[in-house]
C-alpha cells in the first residue's frame, strides 16, 4: 500500500525563512508518493540508501546516495519513494548563490559534500563554523555530468512504447519491430524520440533500463537477476551499460 503525503504549492522567496542551509532527514517505512508541489527555498535532494524518484513535467530523475537532484525555488513537482529508503532534503533560503542554473539538474553527492551536509547537522555547531561550512558547501556544489534521467515522449505516436518498456524494461523489440507495430516507418519513430527526448530509442531504453536497476538494486536484488529482469542477456553486459549510465559498477551501486 502506497501512503500519499500532500504538500502546499508556494511560490520562489513566497516565505521569509530562518536559515541558509537545513537538512532533513527521514526513513521510509511504507512506499510513499508526494502530490505534485513546492517550496519558497531551494531543496537538494539526496538519499543516506535507497532510490526514490522525483517527476518534473515531462521529466523523471532517479535519486541515488551519490546523485542528487537540484530543485529550484517554485520548481513543481512529485516524488515516491519505497519502504526503506532513507532520504535527505537539504533546503537552501531562496535568494543563495551557487553555481548550479535556476532549474532542476543533477548533483553529484561527494564524498567532501556529505561530510559538510552531515556537520550542518551537528547540534553543538557554533554560528561560525555553520557560516564556514555553508560557504563551503555552496563552493562545492556542482551539477553532475551524468544524470539518471527519462524525458517521456507526449506524443500519441510513441505511448504505447513509452508504456510498453516502462512496464517491462526487458522488452527487447526494435524500433524496427515498433514501427511495423505502429504501421509507420522506422525513419518517423526516430525522428519522434529525437524531436521528443534529445536522443535515440537505444539511449532512451538503456536510461529506463538504468532507472528500473537502480530501483532492484536498492531493494537487495542481486546483480545477475537484477540483469535479467532489464533486458540483458548477461551480467557483465548489463554491467557494463550501467557503468556507462551511473559511473558506478551495480555491486558498488549495491553497496551503498
Amino acid at each position: 500500500m502506497r501512503v500519499t503525503r500532500e504538500l502546499p504549492t508556494l511560490a520562489a522567496g513566497e516565505v521569509d525563512v530562518p536559515f541558509v542551509i537545513q537538512g532533513y532527514e527521514e526513513i521510509v517505512t511504507a512506499d510513499m508518493a508526494w502530490n505534485e508541489h513546492s517550496h519558497s527555498w531551494h531543496e537538494l535532494l539526496w538519499n543516506e540508501r535507497g532510490a526514490s524518484t522525483a517527476v518534473v513535467g515531462s521529466q523523471v530523475w532517479c535519486i541515488t546516495p551519490t546523485l542528487g537532484l537540484w530543485m529550484p525555488a517554485g520548481q513543481l513537482h512529485s516524488a515516491s519513494a519505497t519502504a526503506g529508503t532513507s532520504y535527505r532534503a537539504h533546503f537552501f533560503r531562496h535568494g543563495t548563490l551557487s553555481a548550479l542554473a535556476d532549474e532542476p539538474v543533477a548533483v553529484e553527492i561527494t564524498p567532501l559534500l556529505r561530510l559538510l551536509l552531515e556537520r550542518l547537522g551537528e547540534a553543538d555547531l557554533s554560528p561560525r563554523s555553520r557560516s564556514v561550512t555553508e560557504a563551503m558547501v555552496l563552493d562545492v556544489l556542482r551539477p553532475s555530468p551524468r544524470a539518471l534521467l527519462v524525458q517521456l515522449p507526449t506524443s500519441a505516436l510513441l505511448r504505447p512504447i513509452v508504456d510498453a518498456v516502462r512496464a517491462d524494461p526487458s522488452n527487447q523489440r526494435t524500433l524496427t519491430g515498433w514501427a511495423a507495430a505502429l504501421g509507420c516507418s522506422a525513419r518517423t519513430l526516430t525522428r519522434a524520440f529525437r524531436a521528443e527526448t534529445g536522443t535515440s530509442f537505444a539511449r532512451w531504453v538503456a536510461s529506463v533500463r538504468a532507472q528500473h536497476a537502480v530501483r532492484l538494486l536498492s531493494l537487495g536484488f542481486e546483480v545477475d537477476v537484477v540483469a535479467d529482469a532489464v533486458g540483458y542477456r548477461s551480467a557483465s553486459a548489463f554491467g557494463v551499460a550501467f557503468r556507462r549510465t551511473t559511473g558506478m559498477t551495480p555491486g558498488r551501486f549495491r553497496a551503498h
